[in-house]
């Protein structure tokens, strides 16, 4: 599977908090946001 690029417009509010679990997780937020969208499929 290819991967595709996201590009998104969030509040600086919201970046900041991702930010943050990143640090706080020792994790990137690629990999936050990628594990956020896996966990939808249960939702559709």
């Amino acid at each position: 599977m290819g991967k595709i690029q996201l590009s998104a417009r969030i509040e600086e509010s919201e970046m900041r908090i991702l930010e943050e679990y990143a640090q706080k997780t020792g994790r990137t937020k690629t990999d936050i946001l990628r594990e956020f969208i896996r966990s939808l499929k249960s939702s559709v």
